[in-house]
């Protein structure tokens, strides 16, 4: 298998209301990409959240105040940083409160439903095409025990979010015992290298994958409680 990241140029800068998978389908064209089927295509969370309208401003309540109410469960806090699980699940910074890639004095908030979000899309961009595509929303998330950020999928439509290896041989012939693969955050992993957040390309295109298996939301990915080991932190409040 040969996979190919594409970033793609072009886009305006995104408003309230704007209609997304019209935008990525007249920046393919500019472009001259021709989606093909099974490509997928790779949307960052910064997008989609100002299409929704949620972008807002900081002011008055201030970014403390934004985080707390995004703010499900509080995993861990060290000053002025507070790890926190969103009302989808997420774990992340800051309850995935962001200031980068918006107006001054504004910041971003987390889409309200990812999934929906990419199933609307990937309906939409297969109406226009005439293909069969996959969409991942992606957000840039920190990693326990691993310094440096990533990028992962928050929202997944027409494609497994996760592959179940259990029960394969592997290369020397032996059952695979515990290996599921998120193939949704490898996705999104890779389209990062194409789309950094200096270099304001919200959206790739990922070329050469099986989209094979029952499609699966990013839902899917979020561990339930009952198998987090890790659930609870010395820094989090009582």
């Amino acid at each position: 298998m040969s996979v190919e990241v594409h970033p793609l140029r072009g886009l305006p800068e995104v408003t309230p209301g704007d209609d997304l998978a019209a935008l990525i389908v007249a920046a393919m064209s500019r472009a001259g990409i021709r989606p093909a089927n099974a490509d997928v295509v790779v949307v960052t969370q910064k997008i989609v959240s100002k299409a929704e309208g949620r972008v807002v401003p900081e002011q008055p309540d201030g970014k403390a105040a934004w985080v707390a109410r995004e703010t499900r469960r509080v995993v861990a806090r060290r000053e002025e940083l507070i790890i926190a699980e969103t009302r989808h699940g997420f774990v992340c910074a800051n309850a995935g409160v962001d200031a980068s890639n918006v107006p001054q004095g504004a910041l971003s908030l987390l889409p309200i439903d990812p999934d929906g979000t990419a199933e609307g899309l990937r309906a939409a961009l297969e109406r226009a095409t005439g293909v069969r595509l996959g969409v991942v929303v992606t957000d840039t998330f920190g990693r326990p025990w691993r310094r440096g950020l990533v990028n992962v999928a928050i929202g997944c439509a027409g494609l497994p979010s996760l592959v179940d290896l259990r029960g394969a041989a592997d290369a020397n012939g032996r059952p695979l015992e515990v290996t599921v693969v998120a193939l949704a955050d490898e996705i999104a992993a890779a389209s990062g290298l194409v789309m950094g957040k200096a270099d304001g390309i919200p959206v790739a295109i990922v070329r050469g994958l099986s989209l094979e298996g029952k499609p699966t939301p990013a839902a899917a990915l979020v561990r339930p409680p009952e198998e987090d080991l890790f659930r609870t932190s010395a820094d989090a409040p009582p």
